[in-house]
């Protein structure tokens, strides 16, 4: 067990005057244990009481670590393991998981009738939206990880590919640079594909003058990296420029505002104002970034709704994008890490407009 971050929760605990709290969720055991559970439908839970040691209770089904850290109750499937938990949970006010399926926590809670029960979320995720050192060079070695595929990237697209092909190519490249593959869903979007910002990748072909909306991700010992870079190929329409330098300069006002002491809605005011003065805030669709870690989407929205002070130790991402239905779409997308006296942007992938196989013209921008 990590001694540090547990004393965290339980400094958590206290303020929120819990006497036991449930995690369940496999990323936060493993933020604590340094170890992946994976139970399925199963029950599987890290009971950590205010003023007793941790206990996981595990289905013995599932391998455990000779060394796991912390005290293990293994049970079979013939023992109910809910009834274990209860067994154990002393004190007034049990924090549960927001994650933990009914069936477990309706059987606790029958169980433990006189007993309080509150939602665990402004404990375990509050502790772990803030970074210590280790986890911010974990961030930093995924994130540099990640700039260099999307460079593999940019090498290696010639326009015969198909998205679908340099999404295989991007994880090939990410199984070569010694990483644990993508750490979501990587979204390869060519034209008027890239004005659905969820686009689902499939078999188009680009061609000249298509935006490329390349948004990606990998993992490195269990930590997520995630990163957004718009291209052109061979050529950019004067249309298609001027929004990219809109987005580009609503990314660079963004990260401006992501400091100690702003709230994530300045951060997201910041970067929307920008697209809005210049007519295009009806097609900046979605919210500005999203908290990231161990899980490629953590608790921390940068979003209109979010009043949250944002506090040193942070890990959030930044990415305006503006989204023309049928034309095409620009997103561009950093990770930024709250330091004392500002940030430190996790990503060094070049953000001015390229232009990919360009016809060789010293007049204009990018690469070729």
């Amino acid at each position: 067990m990590n001694s540090k971050r547990v004393a965290a929760m339980k400094a958590a605990m206290k303020k929120h005057h819990a006497t036991s709290l449930v995690l369940s969720d496999p990323s936060s055991i493993f933020y604590l244990t340094g170890h992946w559970f994976s139970p399925g439908e199963r029950f599987l839970a890290l009971l950590i009481p205010l003023n007793k040691e941790p206990l996981l209770f595990l289905n013995e089904l599932f391998p455990c670590p000779k060394s796991p850290g912390v005290t293990v109750k293994s049970f079979p499937d013939t023992v109910n393991g809910v009834a274990l938990l209860a067994e154990e949970i002393d004190g007034p006010c049990i924090a549960v998981d927001k994650e933990w399926p009914a069936k477990f926590l309706l059987d606790l809670m029958d169980r433990k009738k006189e007993a309080q029960f509150i939602l665990a979320t402004p404990i375990a995720d509050a502790v772990r939206r803030i970074k210590d050192a280790k986890e911010q060079d974990q961030m930093r070695v995924a994130s540099h990880l990640n700039d260099q595929a999307m460079c593999a990237l940019w090498g290696h697209i010639d326009g015969t590919q198909s998205e679908e092909e340099v999404t295989s190519f991007l994880h090939q490249t990410y199984k070569k640079l010694g990483t644990e593959g993508p750490s979501f869903t990587a979204i390869v979007a060519y034209g008027a594909n890239g004005s659905d910002p969820h686009h689902e990748t499939d078999e188009s072909h680009v061609t000249s003058g298509d935006s490329i909306i390349l948004d990606i991700g990998c993992k490195k010992d269990s930590y997520c990296s995630d990163m957004t870079r718009t291209v052109f190929y061979r050529e950019v329409s004067p249309e298609a420029r001027k929004v990219y330098e809109i987005v580009q300069e609503a990314n660079r006002q963004g990260i401006l505002a992501a400091r100690v002491g702003n709230r994530f809605s300045d951060v997201d005011r910041a970067a929307r104002e920008v697209i809005e003065r210049a007519g295009y805030g009806p097609y900046f669709t979605h919210r500005t970034g999203h908290g990231i870690g161990i899980d490629v989407h953590e608790p921390g929205d940068v979003s209109q709704v979010n009043d949250q002070i944002i506090e040193e130790g942070m890990i959030f991402s930044v990415e305006p994008g503006i989204y023309l239905p049928g034309k095409f779409g620009v997103r561009i997308e950093d990770l930024v890490l709250i330091t004392k006296d500002g940030n430190e942007v996790l990503n060094q992938v070049p953000k001015e407009l390229t232009i990919l196989c360009a016809d060789p013209d010293p007049k204009e921008e990018g690469h070729s």
